[in-house]
């Protein structure tokens, strides 16, 4: 069979081959190509900051944060910079959570996050079961296709999470939440970071307790809620919490231990906003709990 030759991908990267005669050590094409496939692309509409361009590159200008099972790197995807017009899509900043393989992880997760989940992939099942080195890969590659599924279906019913730009293998390329000036790139602080007043602590406790419900409507528990896995996105006129590490969300009903995560979140997150000056009343776990059941009763 002929293979198939793609004459806009040839002209896009022979018109950057002329000007880019290497790449340095930290740099790559963009993988975009590499995600032809739509689901391994984030959910419609793309946001126009999205860089779909071909010939663009990729370049790591950091790690993030050192996680038990995965590392979050600042990547720059972009054009040349001969090739920039200040057009949106053409450069932008990612975050790229690269996960590792079970025996490179410092953290194994309960049994209990994945009761009720299945593995579509028998093959990939039988493997992770018995720990091959193709079962250890599977399984890497299996929380980052969970995380990148989540994410694109929470951003789509307009929950507050980075969006989902990508996934190729273990890596995972998003939204970067935080601010690019003059100055340089200065991620979010995670919500434990942060000293809120009045007006800050009542506006986060209703967007937490309002995305809290709106998972609970699409039967899902975050099972990890905490201040460590909520942003402060300070792109907004008002900073606005943003939900973050979503690989072990579960189901509410398929998963029985479902109610006792989403307790556990409701508990956490109200403990939290109630030390920081959160009105008791607007932040009973018991309350929290209750509406959640209730939303997915009466859907």
């Amino acid at each position: 069979m002929t293979p198939s030759f793609d004459l806009d991908d040839f002209f896009a990267r022979s018109l950057l081959t002329l000007s880019v005669t290497e790449l340095d050590d930290d740099q790559r094409w963009s993988t975009w190509p590499e995600t032809a496939h739509t689901l391994d692309r984030g959910p419609q509409p793309v946001p126009d900051w999205v860089v779909r361009h071909d010939g663009a590159l990729d370049t790591e200008l950091g790690i993030l944060k050192s996680g038990k099972e995965a590392d979050a790197f600042l990547i720059d995807r972009s054009l040349p910079p001969e090739q920039l017009t200040g057009a949106p899509g053409e450069s932008s900043l990612m975050v790229a959570k690269r996960y590792r393989s079970p025996e490179h992880s410092t953290f194994h997760r309960s049994n209990a996050y994945t009761e009720g989940r299945r593995t579509k992939d028998s093959r990939e099942a039988r493997a992770i079961a018995k720990g091959t080195a193709f079962g250890k890969q599977a399984a890497a590659s299996q929380w980052a296709r969970t995380e990148f599924d989540v994410l694109s279906r929470l951003w789509s019913a307009g929950l507050p999470v980075p969006y989902p730009v990508q996934i190729v293998g273990t890596e995972l390329l998003m939204e970067f939440i935080g601010t690019d000036d003059e100055h340089g790139a200065t991620a979010a602080p995670r919500l434990q970071e942060t000293r809120p007043g009045p007006a800050e602590i009542e506006r986060w406790t209703e967007v937490i307790h309002d995305a809290v419900l709106r998972l609970g409507e699409l039967g899902l528990v975050h099972g990890d809620l905490s201040p460590y896995n909520i942003l402060l996105d300070p792109r907004p006129e008002v900073p606005t919490p943003v939900l973050i590490d979503v690989p072990q969300v579960l189901d509410l009903i398929a998963n029985p231990n479902g109610p006792a995560f989403l307790r556990r979140d409701c508990t956490t997150m109200c403990t939290w906003l109630r030390a920081n000056g959160a009105p008791p009343a607007a932040t009973d776990p018991e309350d929290w709990v209750r509406e959640c059941l209730e939303s997915w009763e009466v859907r």
